[in-house]
């Protein structure tokens, strides 16, 4: 377990959260926007307090008290005052995948059963129609880009002006509104087909458990700025990149896209963000190529061997270049949500950039484990965080079962699905369907999930993550799908093929492959060589190539079923 290495700020929920950090970072800067080329506005903590309590009392006086309430749209800070409009004493929020399609978004809308939604102007059109259906209960709609209300629809600006009138006059229904901690606040849906997704019901005390115990083992303070890159609607940043940089009264600012990553570093002086490992290995990549063009490779790679075992803070002074490309304030990366190269983490930190593996699931709040300044090694998701247990169960001879956990940080349940709530949770225990290893010091490895486990004809196991891993760090491949093969001859013989989506500008630069042909017997020949560093069963036996990304989760998972579906329907092309 995670030692508390820090003093935390004790909160029952997340109203008592504001509350108490309004008095404690009020005049601190929450949010950092940018509004035009070179301009900015930034909002204060007690600003943003204030923007909360006015929302959040006009949804009362709307008659919107103990109602369920959406919140779609990009990461914007419009998104995070609904949220905690709803969450701190109007009613239950329901944040929503802004990359679903129209009929998928429908279905949601009707299964939670809102009354009102906010919405940015992307989704106007489809918010709009989507009223008029007579299946759902959707009685409000509240922009978060007009001025002023019109036509039927509500401008979160106008209503929160209007709130923050009604408080003057004496209107007090938001500003006292009880919290009970331990009764569903926010709902969740996982991903997957809309119909078959499951709703996690969390309380004020599972997020709220989770803070503090990031709190107590982060070295993250008022004085950071965090980037906000991931989708808010999923707990990983509603929790990391949104709540934890509240709960710490340090300051946000959002990500204009992918390609932006490190102009955003710069631009605002970025010290903490969590993310995917695809970004932190696209920055590799970034660094790598500009020390190229410098000329300054084989001294930094000089330099690596030489400093490796130094301390952090000299590193960075070795390594300052680098630092300065990120914007030379970075204190902490965060990866989570997929499985991060350890030789990725290795040299961030052999570069003195400290890089954290996390982990955990909508349904843990979500953080079960994380690598910190003191506590982490190489290809550790870390300890278990201070609130949280964790065990293995049927542990086979090499030391990997599925992980358990169990803690205040676990869901409620399945909203409305008892079945499925019992079929993962057993005594307390949640069971998570991922595979791990614990070593001695409590250091937890993720192997692969449960249900993706390719088991072979002699019994062995082959974890596709893993082996996923080995073939992404081929030049030219994108991304891979490692999947097993029955063989006609025997169907209970699986052979391991791979998909891979390749990248044609570089196959052609690194190999000189020009052709379909050439590409594929250029790749042939690297996948021969992951084949020799593997035991013999472990073997890729067939590979199908494509130049269309593999589909994925809005965090960057690959949706394994839907990418067999995708395999299904290329046409398999002759064994390694």
């Amino acid at each position: 377990m995670n030692e508390r290495i820090y003093s935390y700020l004790e909160i029952t929920d997340l109203k008592d959260m504001l509350n108490k950090t309004k008095k404690l970072y009020g005049e601190r800067p929450a949010y950092k926007i940018k509004i035009g080329e070179g301009k900015y506005k930034t909002f204060t903590h007690k600003e943003v307090r204030d923007m909360v309590d006015g929302l959040g009392t006009a949804l009362i006086d709307l008659g919107l008290k103990n109602k369920r309430i959406a919140v779609i749209g990009e990461n914007r800070y419009e998104w995070e005052i609904a949220y905690l409009s709803v969450v701190c004493g109007t009613g239950i929020v329901v944040p929503l995948d802004k990359s679903l399609p129209e009929n998928e978004l429908e279905v949601l809308i009707e299964r939670s059963e809102i009354e009102a939604i906010f919405y940015s102007e992307k989704y106007a059109k489809s918010i709009e129609k989507i009223r008029y259906s007579h299946k759902n209960k959707l009685k409000h709609l509240i922009s978060m880009d007009i001025e002023h209300n019109a036509e039927g629809i509500y401008s979160q600006k106008e209503l929160i002006e209007n709130g923050k009138k009604l408080i003057k006059e004496g209107n007090r229904e938001f500003l006292d509104a009880k919290i009970n901690p331990t009764e569903m606040s926010i709902m969740l849906f996982t991903s997957g087909t809309t119909s078959k997704s499951k709703v996690v019901a969390l309380s004020h005390k599972n997020i709220c458990t989770n803070l503090m115990d990031l709190g107590s083992i982060l070295d993250v303070t008022s004085e950071d700025t965090l980037l906000s890159i991931l989708p808010i609607h999923h707990v990983f940043e509603c929790t990391v990149g949104f709540l934890f940089s509240f709960y710490k009264g340090a300051q946000i600012v959002f990500c204009d896209g992918l390609r932006h990553v490190t102009e955003n570093l710069n631009e605002y002086n970025v010290s903490v963000m969590a993310c995917v490992p695809a970004i932190y290995e696209r920055i590799f990549k970034m660094i790598r190529k500009q020390i190229e063009k410098q000329g300054k490779l084989q001294k930094i790679l000089d330099n690596e061997e030489k400093y490796k075992n130094a301390p952090m803070e000299e590193k960075k002074k070795i390594f300052k270049d680098i630092h300065d490309m990120l914007g030379g304030n970075i204190k902490l990366f965060i990866s989570g949500a997929a499985a991060l190269d350890p030789k990725i983490e290795e040299k961030y930190r052999i570069l003195g950039l400290n890089l954290v593996q996390t982990y955990g699931l909508t349904e843990t709040s979500p953080i079960v484990g994380i690598g910190t300044n003191k506590y982490y090694r190489t290809g550790s998701i870390g300890k278990v965080v201070p609130s949280v247990e964790v065990k293995l169960t049927d542990v086979n001879d090499d030391g990997v079962g599925e992980l358990l956990v169990k803690g205040p940080s676990v869901m409620l349940g399945y909203y409305g699905d008892k079945k499925a709530t019992n079929e993962v949770m057993e005594d307390g225990w949640f069971h998570t369907g991922d595979l791990a290893k614990i070593d001695d010091d409590g250091y937890i490895f993720i192997c692969g999930r449960k249900k993706n486990v390719i088991v072979l004809k002699n019994g062995k196991n082959i974890f596709p993550e893993e082996m996923e891993n080995l073939v992404n760090k081929i030049e030219g491949v994108n991304e891979s799908f490692i999947f097993g093969k029955q063989q006609t001859e025997d169907k209970d013989d699986i052979k391991i093929n791979v998909l891979i989506v390749f990248d044609r500008e570089i196959m052609q630069e690194v190999y000189q492959a020009n052709t379909d042909e050439e590409i594929r017997n250029a790749l042939i020949k690297k996948i021969k060589e992951v084949n020799q560093t593997m035991p013999r069963y472990k073997s890729i036996r067939g590979m199908i190539l494509t130049e269309k990304p593999l589909i994925k989760t809005a965090t960057n998972k690959i949706k394994r079923q839907n990418n067999l579906e995708l395999v299904n329907k290329l046409q398999a092309t002759k064994n390694v």
